[in-house]
């Protein structure tokens, strides 16, 4: 019997020590990686027209940039919130003590998207672009000061600088173009 229930004390303390290993997920964290899922996935749209409509070649390989990256952030968001036992998308209203989501007019995306012309793809699809990437700025800030997973708030920090390098990439674009 001392046996056993030394060996039963053994896994407990190794399933504590386990356990402890986990880093901490609060609420927000889980939140702030399901609404990125889904604006990523606008933003992946998006960049995609770009990357098919664009004359421009920077503005072509920004945007391609954008697509791949934002889909491997995705694959990364979703193993997270898989990990943590966590729905892939939130219950409808789930987070609406949050504040709504910024989310871009699903309406321009699909005009973007479709061989319709603009007066002026480019300067259409940056400035979309741009406030789109200021709502990740906004959602990533958020998660920085009010998450508790170290790996993904680290992450919405390198969020922070890389959409607001893009960002200032597509204004210089914006102040290069004609009209």
């Amino acid at each position: 019997m001392r046996v056993f229930v030394a060996a039963l004390g053994v896994l407990l303390s190794v399933a504590a020590c386990a356990q402890s290993e986990q880093p901490p997920v609060n609420a927000d964290d889980v939140m702030f990686v399901q609404m990125m899922v889904q604006h990523h996935r606008q933003g992946i749209e998006m960049a995609k027209a770009g990357t098919a409509r664009a004359t421009t070649p920077e503005l072509r390989t920004l945007t391609s940039a954008i697509a791949n990256t934002q889909q491997g952030e995705v694959e990364m968001m979703l193993r997270w919130l898989h990990s943590w036992d966590q729905p892939l998308t939130a219950a409808t209203g789930a987070h609406d003590h949050h504040g709504p989501m910024p989310q871009t007019d699903v309406k321009r995306i699909q005009a973007l998207k479709k061989l319709e012309k603009s007066k002026d793809f480019e300067r259409d699809l940056l400035n979309m672009l741009i406030a789109h990437q200021d709502d990740a700025i906004q959602m990533a800030a958020a998660e920085v000061n009010a998450g508790a997973a170290p790996a993904v708030k680290e992450w919405a920090g390198q969020v922070k600088v890389s959409r607001q390098g893009q960002i200032d990439t597509m204004t210089d674009l914006l102040k290069g173009r004609p009209g």
